[in-house]
């Protein structure tokens, strides 16, 4: 028996995974593939992606998979089901989900549209979360969308991961495939000779080597059957970021049962810390045999295989040195909501414009309902990002960060031509721009053009003994392009 461990560990695993040091510049390894670096070159300019979570939980309206693992947080609790105070009772009902799954308004022509329409530029899709359940038509398990059990197995269209990629490859959206790597239905992470723990598997795998091979071999033959049969992936978006090989460097013991002491001083056990290699070195070399080039994404993983970063549901506060999106949810939460309530269209351009300002990547979270259907509410706030980026994208698409990114209300990027573009956003209670918008932080070049994206007016500017003012004819105030934000171009600027 392990003796119990009271420490304090830097690195808390919790939901999201993530803490701020993940932030920390040294622990991003910079990828060294050749194609690779081009591809994630060209995918930083993109700017503006699709995360869809999608599963037979949607039925239930519930957080995707959570309400199966045995952690104390309110935010998966098990509310549904005839006894949801009876766990085993509860797993077999949520499992049961997949027979009665039947989204019969399935569209992704649709969605793939909604998403071109809006500026989007690539997109990811939960082919398997952490319940085990597969979206897709692999010969590996019985738990998935086509099985014989599952109502809509009938559909021409189940094998909906390959639906729904071939509708946004064809709408020239670049592809990724969401996959989780634990796999809670799975006999060989969660043996059922024994109760589950918590998130981790529910052995240990040094004790148990034959069963994790088996496990590790189904997660390789899964993602690579997905990479082989599925069309052109440009990314491999691994999430569970606990399931990972642990050395010294990750810990000093191995804790078992570990005590944690978070911030406040409080105790509380959550889950433990397991090394579970699932060799993603290897994985990764043969992944890219099937598909050259591909961006891999081991979140939360230190290391060579998460070529970006994924800060989720939070935007840092300052430019980062390397590849990064914030993964953000659009209404409710990750899974489907009924009546979702979601982002104004103000409140997510406002924050496409920040985090591309910062250098980052913004992916949107849409969670499709139980009848294969987006809710109006995201149909709406696409169309407002669509209508905004039509007039200012070129301010968006291919530009970097240019310092100090952002002064009050007034986000700043440039592009490779050299021009820089102001964003000045909306303040509380303003419908459109100021008639003088005033810049400390720049010094455009003399007689350089200045204009707003989406007119044709040429602006005057003047020079101030710190930066410069910008003056906006009120013909043009009461004409603009554009809602939200408006986006000054300056020609060129003093280095």
């Amino acid at each position: 028996m392990k003796n119990r461990i009271t420490t304090i560990i830097v690195l808390v695993f919790s939901i999201n995974i993530f803490s701020q040091a993940i932030y920390e510049d040294e622990r991003y390894v910079p990828e060294t593939d050749s194609l690779v670096l081009e591809n994630l070159k060209d995918w930083q300019g993109k700017k503006f992606g699709l995360l869809m979570h999608w599963g037979t939980y949607s039925q239930w309206g519930i957080v995707e998979s959570w309400s199966l693992c045995p952690e104390d947080y309110g935010w998966c609790e098990r509310t549904k089901g005839s006894n949801p105070d009876n766990y085993y009772q509860y797993v077999k009902e949520y499992e049961a989900l997949k027979n009665t799954f039947n989204p019969t308004k399935f569209n992704p022509e649709k969605w793939a549209k909604a998403a071109k329409n809006a500026g989007m530029k690539y997109m990811v899709f939960t082919t398997k979360h952490h319940d085990g359940f597969n979206m897709f038509d692999t010969k590996y398990s019985d738990y998935k969308v086509t099985d014989a059990e599952c109502a809509f197995s009938t559909n021409p269209r189940a094998n909906i991961a390959k639906e729904v990629f071939n509708a946004f490859r064809n709408e020239n959206l670049w592809i990724g495939a969401y996959f989780s790597k634990p796999d809670w239905h799975h006999e060989n992470y969660w043996d059922p000779q024994f109760p589950p723990f918590d998130r981790n598997v529910n052995y240990d795998p040094s004790l148990h080597p034959e069963k994790w091979k088996k496990y590790t071999d189904f997660t390789h033959n899964q993602i690579l059957e997905l990479l082989t049969d599925y069309g052109k992936i440009d990314i491999l978006w691994l999430d569970g970021g606990w399931v990972q090989k642990l050395d010294q460097n990750h810990i000093k013991k191995e804790y078992q049962g570990k005590f944690v002491e978070n911030e406040s001083g409080n105790g509380f056990i959550k889950h433990r810390i397991v090394n579970q290699d699932i060799k993603m070195d290897e994985l990764v070399v043969e992944a890219r045999q099937k598909q050259p080039g591909l961006i891999v994404v081991d979140r939360a993983v230190n290391g060579k295989n998460q070529n970006y970063l994924t800060p989720e549901n939070r935007v840092p506060d300052k430019t980062l040195p390397y590849p990064w999106e914030s993964c953000i949810t659009s209404g409710g939460g990750w899974s489907y909501t009924p009546d979702a309530k979601y982002l104004t269209g103000k409140q997510g351009i406002h924050m496409l414009i920040d985090i591309v300002a910062k250098g980052g990547n913004l992916l949107l979270n849409v969670a499709p309902g139980p009848d294969g259907e987006w809710q109006q509410g995201a149909y709406d706030l696409l169309a407002e990002y669509g209508a905004w980026l039509k007039v200012n994208g070129s301010g968006i698409y291919n530009t970097k960060p240019i310092a100090p990114f952002k002064e009050n209300n007034i986000c700043m990027t440039q592009n490779a031509a050299g021009n820089v573009f102001l964003f000045y956003m909306a303040k509380e209670g303003e419908d459109k721009i100021a008639s003088e918008v005033i810049v400390k932080s720049i010094s455009p070049k003399k007689g350089t053009k200045i204009s707003m994206l989406g007119s044709n007016i040429k602006l005057k500017w003047e020079k101030l003994e710190e930066g410069f003012k910008v003056i906006i004819p009120e013909t043009l105030r009461s004409n603009l392009p554009s809602k939200e934000a408006w986006t000054l171009k300056i020609d060129k600027i003093n280095r």
